[in-house]
């Protein structure tokens, strides 16, 4: 048991082992069986890099989301009062979901499910494919128990994607596009009967049933996805992306601008971050090629509110007071140049770098990540420390670090050169035949 806790903490981000350990440990203090389920546990065990936490409850779910966003100044993003599931933020920029054990009938595809409390073991049989159905006890008698009513292990390990039941996309129709959006994510096969499903399904007309909130919410997990493009060619091919709005079909997908946005992404050197919101940068290069028409169908048919629709309907607005930034010719240190760069949004940034009109911005950003960012990397503690004198983990060290990389960009700090090894002396032989070291008394 205790290797699916170290295979998972080792998965996680320093970040994400926080949030878990403060739902864990609210839980714990309730008296709540606590799971991790879905997305984390299929990443974990598919060697994927983990998204988002989720978690299940036996009982009062939200009463403990609710008491984690109070204790962590978390902030609450959705709350489900039907479900029973709410959706938050750590101040890390982690994302986790916090859900109810439950069981879920519906009357008709695409209804609204009647919802009961249930066991951990009965709401994993519920769910929609065999990956997502596999838990990790985080309860102290059981941490580290895994619970896989549906095998969906040994599915994992066969890169397969299996439906738990032979109603699973008809219950739920939006499971539909999920499948698409797993297959070309995952690179998984799905399994000859649940594809057999699939075409039924669409034969049937049941997407028609889809819920405008449940496209929205598979609109933005797209939009979050790696490679959202792959996703939206696949959804294409499948005939399914009309579904969000007639005109989003063939030349439209706007391929020339999601596959900039991901060369811009390899650009970011290993071990730096750039904060972006991909869901703005990524609906932005989604709706550029629609009409105004088109664009007021795609907010009808997902029934976006304001406030969803805003990151993306006002990046490029944002972007400029950035753009304008970066023209003045005050920069002219290396340093002031980063710093700025630094200081905006990521999506802000990347799209001047799919964008701008301007010779100087393009230089400039072309040297904020193929330059600075490469030095700044490449600053350790221990070199800040013996350039200022100040301690890691002191008050002081995040000045000092800042103030050592300005001087380190702008030149006024050489890297330090560590200096060769000296070569090991080469071994004596030994043995009758080994010559003396001394030489020899004429």
């Amino acid at each position: 048991m205790s290797d699916y806790m170290f295979n998972l903490e080792s998965h996680l981000t320093a970040e994400q082992n926080a949030a878990l350990s403060a739902v864990q440990s609210a839980a714990a203090e309730a008296n709540l069986s606590l799971y991790l389920t879905g997305g984390a546990l299929r990443d974990m065990l598919g060697g994927f890099p983990i998204r988002d936490l989720d978690f299940s409850v036996e009982g009062p779910a939200l009463k403990l989301a609710r008491d984690v966003a109070k204790k962590c100044s978390a902030e609450l993003l959705a709350v489900d009062e039907h479900r029973k599931s709410a959706e938050l933020k750590f101040n890390s920029g982690v994302v986790g979901e916090i859900s109810m054990a439950r069981l879920e009938k519906f009357s008709k595809p695409g209804a609204k499910p009647q919802v009961t409390p249930a066991t951990i073991h009965d709401d994993l049989r519920r769910r929609d494919f065999t990956v997502n159905a596999i838990a990790l006890s985080l309860n102290r008698a059981s941490r580290g128990l895994m619970i896989d009513p549906t095998n969906g292990v040994s599915d994992l390990e066969h890169k397969e994607i299996r439906a738990i039941t032979n109603y699973t996309l008809y219950d739920d129709p939006v499971r539909m596009l999920r499948l698409i959006r797993y297959r070309a994510r995952l690179q998984f096969t799905v399994h000859e009967r649940t594809w057999q499903q699939f075409l039924n399904a669409r034969e049937a007309g049941v997407t028609g049933s889809i819920q405008p909130r449940s496209l929205f919410g598979e609109l933005k997990q797209i939009a979050t996805e790696n490679d959202p493009f792959e996703v939206l060619k696949a959804l294409d091919e499948e005939k399914l992306l009309t579904l969000f709005c007639s005109g989003l079909t063939g030349a439209k997908l706007n391929a020339a601008a999601f596959q900039k946005v991901a060369k811009l992404k390899t650009m970011i050197p290993f071990g730096s971050e750039v904060p972006t919101d991909w869901y703005a940068l990524n609906l932005w290069c989604l709706v550029q090629p629609l009409t105004s028409k088109e664009k007021s169908a795609l907010l009808a048919q997902t029934e976006m509110t304001k406030e969803e629709a805003e990151p993306w309907q006002k990046l490029e607005a944002h972007s400029k007071k950035l753009e304008t930034a970066l023209k003045a010719p005050k920069l002219s240190r290396a340093s002031l140049i980063w710093q700025t760069v630094k200081a905006a949004p990521g999506e802000e940034v990347f799209l001047l770098s799919l964008k701008s009109g301007e010779r100087l911005v393009q230089d400039r950003l072309k040297n904020y990540f193929g330059k600075y960012l490469p030095i700044v990397g490449e600053i350790t503690d221990s070199e800040v420390t013996d350039s200022t004198g100040v301690a890691p983990g002191t008050a002081e060290f995040a000045k000092a670090r800042e103030t050592y990389t300005v001087a380190r960009l702008d030149g006024r700090i050489k890297k330090p050169v560590v200096p060769e090894p000296e070569p090991e002396p080469l071994p004596q032989p030994r043995g009758p035949f080994a010559r003396s070291a001394k030489p020899k008394q004429v």
